[in-house]
């Protein structure tokens, strides 16, 4: 085990080297997974660090979700709205929780005891990934950073996720997800011309982060396969924020020209819009001259033989004559009657779904994106199918969002051969 005395030394004592993915198949399992080797250590809360490992989980790893006794991840208090359980609302449950957090086993453990932090340690050693989103240094002091738990073993893969990163000026700072919005520039290209800064409405930085750190882990796994290193990955929401800027960051950067609100029209596509119609909205999105042109064709005009209008670049310089006279003609009819004539000539195009209607769409549906997970003894839980499909290995709904410290007992004992004296002990003395 590794100690900390008083003065931040390190005294080693029986250290053991992780030298391969060690877990152990887990009787009664469903199918293995692309992932059902791997084992990850959850430190994450909120959102986009649980939004990682619900993704590993989905693909078959094995999700230890470390939480505070008593109190939990944070989003466990987002409600309401709570998941029922037979008898009435859940409060530990909410529906917010249990969007990121399905196929995990809940701990809790207090880390800010020194059993604790040895408890960590030692599940560190069963582990192969990391994923903390603590401030800078937060770990650190409890001997759970990366440069500890490396030491321990070395082969494991730590992922720190922040709001700014592990250096520069910001780098002391907590991150937000609607303040990453606003800093990384998201907020200043959504919402009406001339209207005021929008935010996206869902945590999309947030949710953002957690798939570039999904990616990240799996790229770090890849090259441990090769090296058999382990490696720590630094990952800022500032930085996610402002690469998924993708074209608008490119705009500004070809051109010096900053980019500003449209709406939902699109910066380098015309027409590209939500177009009104006799009863509502449409969505237009002729991404091509040949679409543009069967637009035409459909609403009657004559606009794509106009030199002015043919092709994308002249509609772009234009925008502002030519919109008008698009709207005047989608007015004429109702939005089932354009989406009905414009799928039929192959223009894309479709309504504005609120969320009822879009779990009541065929195509949802039929791709079964709505997840029912039953908990033993306690209902079910609703959540979102993973849009990964693999033909081999598909992805998996083993556990539902679990309880507060659910299975610390379990866990304790199936990995650290802790006995039933021992876990009392250690809850006795509020470090479980």
């Amino acid at each position: 085990m590794l100690n900390l005395d008083h003065d931040g030394g390190i005294e080693w004592s029986e250290l053991r080297v992780h030298t391969s993915a060690i877990k152990s198949p887990v009787p009664g399992a469903a199918p293995e997974g692309a992932l059902s080797h791997l084992r990850v250590l959850d430190l994450s809360r909120v959102l986009a660090g649980p939004w990682a490992t619900q993704i590993l989980g989905d693909l078959g790893a094995e999700i230890i979700k470390i939480e505070r006794p008593g109190v939990g991840d944070d989003t466990r208090a987002y409600g309401p709205p709570w998941i029922k359980n037979g008898e009435g609302a859940d409060t530990e449950l909410s529906a917010y929780y249990c969007c990121a957090n399905r196929n995990k086993h809940s701990i809790t453990v207090d880390i800010t005891k020194p059993e604790g932090q040895a408890l960590i340690r030692e599940l560190a050693l069963q582990c192969d990934v990391v994923v903390e989103n603590f401030k800078l240094g937060g770990l650190a002091q409890y001997g759970l950073d990366y440069g500890t738990l490396s030491l321990l073993n070395p082969r494991l893969i730590y992922c720190s996720i922040t709001g700014f990163g592990q250096d520069g000026p910001y780098a002391d700072r907590a991150g937000y997800d609607f303040l990453i919005q606003g800093m990384g520039g998201l907020m200043s290209v959504t919402g009406e011309p001339g209207g005021s800064p929008t935010k996206v409405g869902v945590a999309l930085t947030d949710v953002m982060t957690g798939l570039y750190a999904s990616n990240a882990i799996l790229a770090a796994l890849a090259w441990r396969e090769r090296s058999g290193k382990g490696q720590h990955i630094d990952l800022a929401m500032l930085d996610v924020q402002v690469a998924v800027l993708a074209n608008q960051a490119t705009n500004y950067l070809s051109s010096g020209k900053v980019p500003q609100r449209l709406g939902n029209a699109h910066p380098n596509i015309v027409p590209y819009d939500a177009c009104p119609t006799a009863d509502g909205h449409v969505i237009l999105a002729a991404g091509n001259d040949a679409q543009f042109r069967r637009f035409c064709a459909e609403a009657g005009t004559d606009w794509a033989d106009q030199v002015e209008y043919a092709t994308n670049a002249e509609r772009v310089k234009r925008r502002s004559e030519l919109m008008p006279k698009i709207h005047e003609v989608m007015r004429t009819r109702s939005t089932r009657e354009w989406v009905r004539t414009l799928e039929a000539a192959a223009v894309p195009c479709g309504p504005i779904n609120d969320i009822s209607q879009v779990f009541d769409d065929p195509q949802v549906q039929h791709r079964g994106l709505r997840v029912s997970m039953e908990r033993e003894g306690a209902g079910a839980v609703n959540t979102v199918r993973s849009p990964i499909r693999m033909s081999a290995t598909p992805a998996s709904y083993r556990n539902a969002p679990p309880g507060l410290g659910a299975d610390t007992g379990a866990m304790l004992a199936r990995l650290l051969g802790k006995d039933e004296a021992e876990l009392a002990r250690l809850r006795e003395k509020g470090v479980i």
